[in-house]
C-alpha cells in the first residue's frame, strides 16, 4: 500500500495525478499545512524539510518500506516502480523528461511560487517583487509555448513532466498571466485537462480546497510564512 502524504497544493496535485494516470490504489493522509501538521514529528521523519507532499510505499521493489520526499523524486520512484510508464527507460527519451521535471522543479514551481506569494499573499504590497516575480512568470511561460510549439507534450509523449508542470499553471492569474495569451500553451493545457486520470488527481480531498485558496490570516499565514515556519523543531 501507498501512503500519501497530501495537502491541496500544486506539489500535491503532481503526485495524486500521477497516482491516478498509474492506476495505483493508494491511502490519502491529509497533512494540514495551515495547522502547521507539517512540523509533527512523526511527519518530519518522513519529509525533513516539513514540506508534503511525502510518500511512504510499504512494499517497494526490493519488498523493503522506502519513504520519500520532494514531488519530483516520488514522481520519478513511481514511474520507475510502475515499469518505467511516463518516463521512458531509454536514456535519450527518458532525460528529456527528467530536464523538463527539472525545470518545474528548480524554476517554475519556486518562481510561480513567489508571484503567488508577493501579488496574493504578503501582508504587505511591494511594486518591485510583484513585478519582478510577474515578468518571471511571463517569461517561463514564453519558455512553455515555444516549446510546446514544437512538440505535442513537453518531452514529446505525455510524461510526469506534463504532470508536474500542469498544476503549477491552473492558478494562472495569481501569477497575472492568462493562458489564451499562449496559443501552443493553451493547446497543452486543454489536451492535460481533458484526461481522466488528471480530473480524478485533482478531485482529491476537493473539499478541503477552498481552505488553501482562500487568503490566509492569523496563524495559518504565520505557519506557512511567519515566524512559526522557522521555529526550531
Amino acid at each position: 500500500m501507498l501512503d500519501l502524504y497530501f495537502w491541496t497544493t500544486p506539489n500535491g496535485y503532481k503526485v495524486s495525478i500521477l497516482l491516478e494516470e498509474l492506476g495505483l490504489q493508494y491511502n490519502v493522509v491529509p497533512v494540514h499545512i495551515g495547522k502547521g501538521e507539517q512540523f509533527n514529528p512523526d511527519f518530519l521523519k518522513i519529509s525533513p524539510n516539513n514540506k508534503i507532499p511525502a510518500l511512504v510505499d510499504h512494499q517497494s521493489p526490493d519488498g523493503k518500506p522506502i519513504a520519500l520526499f520532494e514531488s519530483g523524486a516520488i514522481m520519478m520512484y513511481l514511474a520507475e516502480k510502475s515499469g518505467w510508464r511516463f518516463m521512458p527507460a531509454d536514456l535519450h527519451q527518458r532525460y528529456r523528461v527528467i530536464q523538463w521535471l527539472m525545470f518545474q522543479m528548480g524554476d517554475l514551481g519556486p518562481m510561480l511560487g513567489q508571484a503567488h506569494h508577493f501579488r496574493r499573499y504578503a501582508k504587505e504590497q511591494i511594486p518591485y517583487a510583484i513585478e519582478r516575480y510577474t515578468r518571471e512568470a511571463a517569461r517561463l511561460y514564453r519558455v512553455l509555448d515555444k516549446r510546446l510549439g514544437e512538440v505535442e507534450f513537453l518531452a514529446g509523449d505525455y510524461s510526469i513532466a506534463d504532470m508536474a508542470v500542469y498544476p503549477w499553471l491552473r492558478p494562472h492569474k495569481w501569477q497575472g498571466q492568462e493562458i489564451s495569451a499562449w496559443p501552443n500553451l493553451q493547446r497543452w493545457y486543454n489536451a492535460v485537462r481533458a484526461r481522466p486520470g488528471v480530473q480524478r488527481g485533482l478531485s482529491v480531498m476537493q473539499e478541503r480546497l477552498a481552505e488553501n485558496t482562500k487568503k490566509l490570516s492569523g496563524e495559518s499565514w504565520n505557519f506557512l510564512f511567519g515566524e512559526k515556519q522557522f521555529e526550531t523543531r
